[in-house]
């Protein structure tokens, strides 16, 4: 089977599925063009309202296939960022469910989600050191961003893999779940994120993520929206809330 990306909406969440399983799931150039394109149809489709990233069967993505770098390492690289950047501005909340390997392009994506819940048994590793490739300086900010510069420099001084439990600790990953145990849990999390208002949800992740040119936008879209308003109706009334702003189409 040909390598590809794959998805699925369901209950207004997004699933992507990396799928390489014969080189555990590592990206091919293909792929890597393949994703911003994806994730920018699914950002404009008002059914969904989060986003998971993971790997077909039993490992998440064992980084770029490659046989891709031996052409023009330059351009490979610039397609695992171009991605990488895609995913990362993706503008409702997004998750990497991960088992397995995670490990160089791999950590990559994962680190560009907003969160990552990982079974028992992941490997994580950012493993550049081992090609004598330069990481890209974006990509090295966010790891910086997740677990700091002394873990960053660990992982990209050394290449070596980390365990589950040790990715927790440094922040790297955000709740290990035990095996067998992640798709209940992925699936549970990202319910309660589409039941959110994806007004607040939108308004944290530019907030979160460093921009500060928007406050006034935001206060504008929370004056406007009748969220608030709905919110507290919901919990005075003790039912559901029915949020209805949604994230308006990139132009």
């Amino acid at each position: 089977m040909e390598p590809r990306l794959t998805h699925q909406v369901e209950d207004a969440v997004a699933t992507v599925v990396i799928g390489n399983p014969a080189k555990l799931n590592s990206m091919t150039a293909a792929m890597w063009r393949a994703l911003p394109p994806l994730l920018d149809g699914l950002a404009a489709d008002p059914a969904v309202r989060a986003l998971v990233l993971t790997g077909e069967g039993g490992t998440f993505c064992a980084g770029a296939d490659i046989s891709t770098l031996r052409g023009s390492p330059a351009e490979a690289q610039s397609l695992a960022v171009a991605a990488e950047e895609a995913l990362a501005a993706f503008p409702k909340p997004t998750l990497a469910a991960v088992r397995g390997h995670c490990v160089g392009g791999g950590s990559q994506l994962a680190a560009a989600c907003d969160l990552r819940f990982a079974e028992a048994g992941a490997l994580f590793g950012v493993t550049p050191a081992k090609l004598g490739i330069v990481y890209p300086a974006a990509s090295t900010r966010r790891l910086v961003s997740l677990v700091g510069p002394a873990a960053t420099k660990y992982l990209l001084f050394s290449g070596e893999l980390i365990d589950a439990e040790r990715a927790l600790r440094t922040g790297l990953v955000d709740e290990v779940l035990p095996p067998g145990g992640l798709d209940k849990r992925v699936a549970e999390f990202t319910g309660v994120l589409a039941a959110r208002s994806q007004l607040t949800q939108a308004a944290a992740k530019e907030f979160a993520n460093g921009r500060t040119d928007r406050d006034a936008h935001w206060a504008a879209q929370a004056r406007g929206s009748g969220e608030t308003a709905e919110g507290v109706g919901a919990f005075l009334e003790r039912r559901q809330p029915r949020f209805t702003w949604a994230v308006p189409p990139r132009g």
